[in-house]
């Protein structure tokens, strides 16, 4: 089933329909949405205007570009980092294992 997006406009709209009187399960059926829908967009956009629901977007996404770099320079500072530079060290020994060869060794067959 194709998924519809909502604009605020529309889901506002759909809550003071419910807010008026109509039934949960009558909106649902209308609008081509499940009850759980209604309600989750009752629990979030309750209560607002058009311009508080708009406002309300645009902080979500001022939020979300905040914090991507921060999860980016958070890993690289982590061991993680570390491993792969020291990467260079890791081979295969002759039983076929993975393992580390000594940085000696591994510059000695270079």
């Amino acid at each position: 089933m194709k998924r519809i997006r909502f604009t605020e406009e529309q889901i506002i709209a759909v809550l003071r329909e419910h807010e008026a009187g109509v039934k949960t399960a009558d909106l649902a059926r209308k609008h081509g949405i499940s009850e759980a829908t209604l309600y989750n967009w009752k629990a979030k956009y309750g209560g607002m205007d058009v311009s508080d629901a708009k406002r309300l977007r645009s902080l979500e996404e001022e939020n979300r570009k905040l914090k991507k770099p921060l999860t980016q320079t958070k890993w690289a500072s982590t061991p993680f980092s570390i491993i792969s530079c020291a990467s260079a060290a890791v081979g295969r020994p002759h039983n076929g294992k993975i393992g580390v060869i000594p940085i000696s060794a591994s510059r000695a067959s270079r």
